[in-house]
């Protein structure tokens, strides 16, 4: 199989990683502007440099990882070379519909995905729409591809908006809280090597207990709060401080921005 890579910068260079992971045997082709990014991630996962207009002419699948406002200019420049390409085409430009990236590729099979950078480590979240020209083998081929990055899920069109929102977004807000956790640590005279990693650890812990129980978030809060204890203390000093409105407004903000940048 030939993948192919437009856009080596944060995004597409953890997703490389990943499928780099999950198809060893896959011959991988890397394009971005930065050649020092790009020979760097060859290095890392032994991927070929290759000019834009070669790659489009020989890869299977082409993952499209420009920015959703240079995304639709540079395909409308590559159109000719894009129309006899017989790549299926995999779009993480956050806010561009499927009717819109179809219309641009000349209609060739496109899967919309939103990831997060965590697949660099095989514990992303990917959501993915296809559009109907993807085969059901293209379907297993990205499945395969995606096999080592953590979570794959697919979801109506209509939805991704929201998902990018929350999990493509949302790494960073958690980043925020485990930093505010740690600080919080260091405060109390722990130091800084240990307050992040305990931070790190106990966030990913908790993560898991809702994935893997299957308990609501909150009987899994309850456990953990004694009465009178030393943990409904924090949780009320949370409470107080606005943690959940201001998660709300997190993913309502990133919810609404990512609508804009559709448009624009």
């Amino acid at each position: 199989m030939k993948i192919g890579f437009f856009g080596c910068g944060n995004m597409g260079g953890a997703l490389c990683r990943a499928v780099h992971r999950g198809l060893p045997s896959a011959t991988l082709f890397l394009c971005d502007s930065d050649e020092a990014k790009t020979a760097a991630l060859a290095a890392e996962t032994g991927g070929i440099p290759m000019q834009i207009e070669e790659m489009l002419s020989e890869a299977d699948y082409v993952f499209l990882g420009l920015k959703p406002d240079v995304l639709p200019l540079m395909l409308k420049i590559l159109g000719g070379v894009v129309e006899r390409s017989h790549a299926t085409y995999i779009s993480m430009a956050a806010g561009i519909p499927l009717a819109t990236l179809s219309e641009l590729l000349r209609h060739k099979p496109v899967i919309r995905i939103m990831p997060n950078t965590a697949v660099a480590v095989g514990a992303g979240m990917t959501v993915y729409a296809p559009s109907e020209e993807v085969s059901e083998k293209a379907k297993a081929d990205f499945h395969r591809m995606m096999s080592a990055s953590g979570r794959c899920d697919e979801i109506r069109e209509s939805l991704i908006d929201a998902a990018c929102a929350l999990s493509g977004c949302g790494p960073a807000f958690a980043y925020l809280f485990a930093e505010a956790l740690a600080d919080g640590a260091v405060a109390c005279g722990l130091p800084r090597d240990r307050a992040l990693t305990y931070a790190a650890a106990t966030v990913e812990g908790a993560m898991r207990m809702i994935l893997e129980t299957g308990e609501h978030p909150g009987a899994l809060k309850d456990a953990v709060c004694s009465p009178g204890g030393s943990t409904i203390a924090g949780v009320h000093a949370l409470e107080r401080g606005g943690l959940r409105a201001a998660a709300m407004d997190a993913v309502t903000a990133a919810f609404a921005r990512t609508k804009e940048l559709g448009k624009s």
